[in-house]
């Protein structure tokens, strides 16, 4: 479920094609202010970081909603279990790997002290990924 505030952002920044500053301090400061609650608002976010145009205040700040939720949130807390990380793995995959979710699975890493195997073969991916893309550029 996706609490109504956090829908209402979300209709407003698909209107306005467009994540500003003030969007991004918005769902900080009142829409998400105590982070994100549940799987389907992080996947929700992550969506918006796919089909959107962004202030470069959104990656860092979707970064620590998706980081919170995911190593401090979930039980147990600290630790990134299987089925979370391949929850988190295929949520961040969706339509290929970018910057901002990549940045947010090695954040991940960093927080957690145990992370499982779902969440590093995302990581490794992805940045063969990014080496093929250079290749081919």
């Amino acid at each position: 479920m996706i609490n109504s505030k956090l829908r209402d952002f979300i209709e407003s920044v698909i209107d306005n094609k467009y994540i500003s500053a003030d969007d991004v301090k918005e769902l900080q400061r009142n829409v998400l202010d105590d982070g994100i609650m549940t799987r389907l608002e992080a996947e929700a976010l992550l969506a918006l970081d796919r089909t959107l145009d962004a202030d470069e205040s959104w990656g860092p700040a979707l970064t620590v909603l998706v980081v919170d939720f995911a190593v401090w949130g979930l039980r147990p807390t600290g630790a990134v279990n299987n089925d979370d990380a391949l929850w988190l793995a295929t949520a961040l995959d969706m339509a290929g790997p970018t910057e901002t979710a990549m940045n947010i699975a090695y954040a991940v890493l960093d927080e957690s002290d145990r992370v499982d195997t779902a969440l590093l073969d995302f990581i490794m991916r992805g940045r063969q990924h990014a080496r093929l893309c250079r290749l081919a550029a």
